[in-house]
């Protein structure tokens, strides 16, 4: 905004090299660095006013909106187990200087995203709407309107469903306005993930220096393995949401082994959050990811990456039978829940019983099954829940919570959506496209047993991935 009030500085070199390092992969390190270190060492209100006046300097300085996007996207994963308020009631974020400070610094934020989009709109020449408007529009629709015609429907319900769909949509739509998309690198959004998984599997480490975590000794327990941000499901969401990226730059670049290698180690960060359902469905896709890489990579690179996938099941394999012992003390609590269902089966059953009371609209967001969690009673994995909190239980499961909360309505606006976004990637399958829906598919699947497609953390990280799926055009194509 101020090179647009005092045009010369455009040609300014300290400008040019400030705008060159903002839109570069050493700023995405510099974010994810502030990410991890805030999580680990309980830096919060010093990294989030550290990304206030970065965004000021976006703002003032970037000729778009791109570097904000690492923000938006390590924004959720900053927060650490040590406020994590389910676990420390008393942590920072419950002293009210602490509140002030925080709300002060996002209310910053805020207005500098909304001073920004009221810049762009206003300098903005081409015309056109999102591909994915429709669906959007036609799935927030459902979840306002969810419990319309039940007893339960309230403006408790419209308020959270505006938060949800605004969560899973509002930042597609923002960058969609915002960044110049002829001048965005064309592999931007798997660095991005790549880099970010970084810091991520840094969290995951850290989860196991938490009091009670798994121990070689036995002792301990995976619901220990818990960020300030989720608990091991929804980290190892996020593990398995970047553990794809990497496989853009094995099929794009010279010793592509190397990235082949990155999404490898990712793969055992998932196994390491101990999360079942991340684990089951992160295998299915690290297997999609697999054969997509030894099908694209080209000549030797094929090779090596195939040598590397070998190494990894070798290794695996030689872990298991030479140190037996010490892997099932540390996954001992994962052993032992087995196929245990977690009471999600009884959650389903709830689920087609409130459905087929009101088939059309269900009964909105806090009397679907699950409202444990707004009401203090139990958890479906036995946890004690937060009386009063303001996000309700939910059935661990999509499509169940669909139908459950807003009924064959939302159940087809969702379906309506999600082929809108599949026949984006299947319009013109580049790298970018088939590695941000793998991305995409991690969230997905490990949501037919969880919660993540209604979580709004990985719902930025949604939006992010779909606008640069949709905006994304080969070097070749750009103007």
């Amino acid at each position: 905004m101020l090179t647009e009030a005092f045009p010369k500085l455009n040609d300014s070199r300290a400008v040019l090299g400030l705008r060159a390092f903002l839109r570069s992969g050493w700023f995405i390190g510099v974010v994810v660095l502030l990410m991890a270190c805030s999580e680990l060492f309980s830096l919060e209100l010093y990294v989030i006013y550290a990304f206030a006046v970065l965004g000021l300097v976006i703002v003032l300085f970037s000729e778009d909106t791109l570097p904000i996007v690492p923000m938006v996207v390590c924004g959720y994963m900053l927060f650490s187990a040590k406020n994590n308020p389910g676990k420390h009631p008393d942590g920072l974020f419950s002293q009210p200087y602490a509140q002030v400070a925080l709300i002060f610094a996002i209310a910053v934020i805020a207005v500098l995203l909304i001073g920004r989009l009221v810049s762009k709109l206003m300098q903005r020449k081409k015309r056109g709407v999102p591909r994915l408007l429709g669906g959007f529009a036609l799935l927030g629709l459902s979840y306002l309107l969810g419990g319309v015609a039940s007893p339960y429907y309230d403006g408790e319900s419209v308020f959270f469903g505006f938060v949800q769909i605004a969560a899973l949509s509002g930042f597609y739509f923002y960058f969609y306005f915002t960044v110049d998309w002829d001048k965005a690198p064309e592999d931007y959004v798997a660095l991005l993930f790549m880099i970010v998984g970084v810091g991520v599997f840094a969290e995951v480490i850290g989860t196991y220096f938490n009091p009670g975590a798994p121990g070689l000794d036995g002792s301990g327990d995976r619901g220990n393995l818990y960020t300030g941000w989720g608990v091991w499901n929804c980290v190892g969401c996020v593990m398995a949401m970047c553990m794809p990226a990497p496989i853009y730059f094995a099929v794009k670049k010279k010793h592509g082994w190397i990235y082949t290698l990155i999404s490898c180690v990712y793969y055992l960060g998932v196994i390491l959050t101990q999360s079942r359902g991340s684990i089951l469905f992160a295998s299915v896709v690290f297997l999609a990811c697999a054969v997509y890489n030894l099908v694209r990579a080209k000549g030797k690179e094929k090779i090596w990456s195939a040598i590397v996938y070998g190494a990894l099941l070798l290794g695996g394999l030689c872990a298991f039978l030479i140190f037996p012992n010490q892997l099932s003390d540390i996954f001992k609590s994962l052993l032992e829940a087995g196929l245990n269902d977690s009471g999600r089966l009884d959650l389903y059953d709830q689920c087609w019983d409130v459905f087929k009371k009101f088939p059309a609209f269900g009964v909105g967001w806090y009397d679907a099954p699950g409202i444990q969690l707004a009401n203090g009673q139990m958890l479906p994995n036995g946890d004690p829940g937060l009386e009063g909190y303001f996000i309700p239980g939910f059935a661990h499961n999509t499509f169940f919570q669909l139908i459950a909360m807003g009924g064959v309505f939302a159940f087809i606006a969702y379906l309506i959506h999600r082929a809108q976004t599949i026949l984006m990637v299947l319009r013109d399958p580049t790298p970018t496209k088939v590695v941000a829906f793998l991305c995409i598919c991690s969230m997905l699947l490990t949501s037919l047993v969880d919660n993540h497609v209604f979580n709004m953390g990985p719902g930025l990280l949604y939006s992010v991935l779909l606008v640069f799926s949709e905006m994304e055009r080969p070097a070749s194509k750009k103007e």
